[in-house]
């Protein structure tokens, strides 16, 4: 298979978003846009990007060399056709397929990529176009009887018969890499904006007799967001596309609808997973595994037969190994609870491991941060953590050794030992009843 390279336009500054934030970079199911156009292509076999940016957009620099992808920028912005163009001397001398997609496409699949360069064999030039709900003002798709492209007619310069076509173009263009750079350097921006497109592309294909295919996609897939509700609507087909996935995958979820997943969410088949759950990036959930109602989990990695919630919040770094049950009101950061641990009930355990079988209690904290260095904690296996105690880091509290309720605890415990810092308990007999009085003789004369 010849070797194939990609070319994503993401100079727009996406004006109707009103972000401060290049329009590629808002997030679609934890990932940001231009990373599900780069996955997309990575899934068609395309080995070499180029991520076409504006000046002083270095996120989308970065981001995109953090996915192996090289970037360029259009200055001035001419248009979709010159944007492509700026391209050619990142490339080199590629000589393979060429594909030219938006970047503002988070629903794009590799399965429709790669149709777009089966497409383009035909002839050596191929477009993606679709059927979308509402025409409106799609550039419409003229084919002719063969199939073929015919042209791209924009709705403003469009017939009457032409306007009634629901054939739309999506954008994305595959060519021979050498042709299309040709083609491109003979467009010419004599149109209303004075910009050269990228739907001129067939026409200068046309004079040199080459031929275009077209790929007909789902039209979701090729969904481009320019607005917040855009961003919103593909955020909907993105959970339901995942929902679909896991539930394909044998994970069960009473109410799909409310719980949440990221791009990379790993769910084993038997977990399940109540309503309202979050899972953020980076999350693998082993089977047999409960994730209960209104938990948050990102960065971690739920263990067999666990159970995380409901109201528990794991951050990353948070490993929760089989059997161990993380209750409500509970918050992991890069700790490890190990087999069969236990944190039921309001506890913060940041920094820590957790041996196995130890139990901790209500309202345990780890104080882990002293305003400056963060501490690791250390509680062995089979350990008792008594209520409302305060472990200050760094601390090791062997294995078997017993926290007493209250407790704040600042030096080790040894092994099987009880550790308890409270003050002894004084009693005065009748004080109570004595205040009471008092209390109520003050009111009597206050009213």
């Amino acid at each position: 298979m010849p070797e194939r390279a990609g070319v994503i336009l993401a100079a727009g500054v996406g004006k109707r978003m009103r972000s401060a934030l290049p329009k590629v970079m808002h997030p679609v199911a934890g990932r940001p846009i231009l990373g599900h156009v780069i996955a997309a292509m990575r899934d068609a076999g395309v080995s070499h990007i180029v991520v076409v940016r504006s000046r002083g957009a270095e996120s989308v620099r970065d981001y995109a060399a953090s996915l192996g992808a090289v970037s360029v920028i259009q200055e001035p912005a001419a248009g979709t056709g010159h944007a492509a163009a700026c391209a050619q001397q990142a490339l080199g001398a590629h000589s393979g397929h060429l594909l030219i997609n938006n970047g503002d496409m988070p629903l794009v699949t590799g399965r429709t990529l790669s149709a777009a360069f089966v497409a383009a064999q035909q002839t050596g030039l191929a477009i993606v176009a679709f059927h979308p709900a509402i025409a409106g003002e799609y550039g419409r798709v003229i084919r002719d009887r063969d199939g073929m492209l015919k042209r791209i007619v924009e709705v403003k310069d469009a017939t009457e018969e032409e306007r009634s076509v629901r054939l739309c173009n999506a954008g994305t263009v595959v060519a021979d890499a050498g042709c299309f750079f040709r083609w491109a350097a003979h467009l010419d921006n004599n149109n209303a904006q004075g910009e050269f497109y990228l739907t001129d592309i067939p026409l200068m294909a046309a004079r040199e007799g080459t031929r275009c295919a077209v790929y007909e996609a789902d039209a979701d897939e090729v969904m481009g967001v320019n607005t917040r509700a855009e961003l919103a609507s593909a955020e909907a087909n993105m959970q339901e596309r995942l929902r679909a996935r896991a539930l394909d995958c044998a994970v069960g979820m009473i109410a799909p609808q409310t719980v949440f997943l990221s791009f990379d969410t790993v769910l084993e088949a038997d977990t399940r997973v109540e309503p309202f759950v979050v899972f953020g990036p980076g999350v693998t959930v082993h089977s047999g595994a409960l994730i209960r109602a209104f938990s948050y989990l990102e960065g971690c990695t739920i263990g067999q037969e666990a159970i995380v919630g409901p109201y528990a919040r794991l951050r990353p770094g948070a490993v929760i190994e089989e059997n161990v049950h993380v209750g409500n009101f509970v918050e992991v950061k890069n700790s490890r609870l190990e087999r069969g641990a236990k944190a039921n009930h309001l506890s913060y355990l940041g920094d820590a491991r957790v041996g196995a079988g130890a139990n901790i209690g209500a309202g345990t904290i780890t104080c882990n941060y002293d305003g400056f260095d963060k501490h690791h904690t250390e509680i062995g296996s089979n350990a008792f953590i008594g209520s409302n105690a305060a472990l200050v880091a760094p601390v090791r509290i062997e294995d078997g050794a017993i926290v007493g309720a209250g407790s704040v605890v600042t030096r080790n415990v040894g092994a099987d030992a009880l550790a308890v810092t409270r003050a002894d308990q004084k009693e005065i007999s009748g004080w109570a009843k004595t205040f009471r009085a008092r209390k109520q003789s003050q009111k009597v004369r206050k009213d």
